[in-house]
C-alpha cells in the first residue's frame, strides 16, 4: 500500500503526547483471534496492542502502547439508544466517546473540545476523519479487501494514516470501535457525508 501524506493540523489533537504523530504515520491495524488487535507501522514495528477481556459484559478492551504501558479501556456503554463506546483511563475518567454515527468527541491535553466526523464509507474502501472546526483531515482509514482466511475467521485488516499532531491512540481506538460496531451486525454505512 502506498503511504498517503497528510499535512499537519493547525492545532494538535492529542490527549497523550507520546502517542502523537510527529509526521504522517501509516499504521496497520490487524484483528487477531479472540478480538485482540496488533497495531504496527508499515515496516512491521509494533506501535500498540489491544487485548480483549472476554468475560466482560461490555466487551472491554485494554489499550497498551509499544512499551507495554497501559493507556485506556474501550467499553461498549449499556442503556444507550444507539451504540456508544467510551474510552476511559485507569481512574475511570472518560477520555473520548464514540457514538454509532462515528463522530467522536474528546478534550485535548490543552483543554480544547474536539469533534471529528467520518466522511466516506469505510465499509467499501476508505473514509477521511475530519476535524469539524477546521475541516482538516486528521486521518484516513482504508479497509483492506479481506482474504478468505479473514472472512472465515471474522478478522479484518485496516490501514490508518494519521496527520502530524494527531493522537494515534485515539484514532486507532476509533477504528476498533468501527470494527466492533460492524461485528455486532448493526453495521452498514457509517456517517456517509
Amino acid at each position: 500500500m502506498a503511504a498517503y501524506q497528510l499535512p499537519p493540523l493547525p492545532q494538535p489533537l492529542a490527549v497523550f503526547d507520546h502517542t502523537t504523530a510527529r509526521q504522517t504515520q501509516t499504521l496497520v491495524i490487524k484483528e487477531k483471534l479472540l478480538d485482540n488487535f496488533d497495531i504496527k507501522d508499515l515496516n512491521g514495528a509494533p506501535w500498540m496492542r489491544v487485548e480483549a477481556k472476554l468475560a466482560t459484559v461490555r466487551g472491554r478492551k485494554k489499550f497498551f502502547d509499544s512499551r507495554g504501558g497501559y493507556l485506556f479501556d474501550i467499553t461498549k456503554e449499556p442503556l444507550h439508544l444507539h451504540t456508544t463506546f467510551s474510552l476511559k483511563d485507569q481512574n475511570k475518567r472518560e477520555i473520548m466517546e464514540v457514538k454509532s454515527n462515528f463522530s467522536p468527541t474528546f478534550t485535548t491535553a490543552q483543554g480544547r473540545a474536539v469533534s471529528l466526523t467520518m466522511k466516506g464509507n469505510w465499509l467499501d474502501t476508505s473514509a477521511d476523519i475530519v476535524e469539524d472546526t477546521t475541516g482538516a483531515v486528521a486521518a484516513r482509514i482504508d479497509r483492506k479487501v479481506f482474504n478468505a482466511r479473514e472472512a472465515l475467521l471474522g478478522q479484518q485488516t485496516y490501514h490508518l494514516t494519521v496527520a502530524p499532531g494527531v493522537d494515534v491512540a485515539l484514532l486507532v481506538a476509533m477504528c476498533i470501535c468501527l470494527d466492533e460496531k460492524q461485528n455486532e451486525g448493526q453495521g452498514g454505512t457509517c456517517s456517509i457525508l
